[in-house]
C-alpha cells in the first residue's frame, strides 16, 4: 500500500512539475523587475519557444531600456535546482547558486503566470 501510495505521489509530482512548460509557440509574457518588487511598470515581452529552445524578446510596451524587437535572452528551457523554469547556456545552469532578477545567473521565467523576469 505504502509503494502505490509513494508511486502515485511520484507521479502527480511528475506530472506537475512538468506541465507548467508550454508547447512550441509564440507567446506575450509581461516583463517583471526584480527591482521593483516584482512589477511589470507595463513591459511586456515576446517568448518565442521551440522544443527545448527558447527565444525573448522586446515588444515595445512599457518602460524598458531596450529597444523594441531587441533579443532580451535565448537558451535552453531547464529547470533549476530550486524547482523554477530558467532560461540556461550550459548544463550548469540547473547548479547555479543564483538565478533572475539581478543575478549573474540565469534568467528565471514563469511559464504558469506568463512572466519573465529582468534587473
Amino acid at each position: 500500500m505504502k509503494t502505490l501510495l509513494l508511486t502515485c505521489l511520484l507521479i502527480c509530482s511528475y506530472a506537475t512539475t512538468f506541465a507548467q512548460k508550454p508547447k512550441t509557440g509564440t507567446y506575450t509574457y509581461a516583463i517583471a523587475f526584480a527591482e521593483w518588487d516584482g512589477k511589470s511598470l507595463g513591459a511586456s515581452c515576446t517568448v518565442i519557444i521551440k522544443g527545448d529552445s527558447i527565444r525573448v524578446f522586446r515588444t515595445g510596451t512599457g518602460d524598458v531600456t531596450t529597444k523594441e524587437a531587441e533579443l532580451i535572452d535565448s537558451g535552453l528551457i531547464m529547470k533549476h535546482k530550486s524547482g523554477k523554469w530558467i532560461i540556461g547556456h550550459t548544463p550548469k545552469d540547473k547548479y547555479a547558486k543564483e538565478i533572475g532578477g539581478c543575478s549573474d545567473g540565469p534568467s528565471e521565467i514563469n511559464f504558469k503566470k506568463k512572466i519573465f523576469w529582468l534587473c
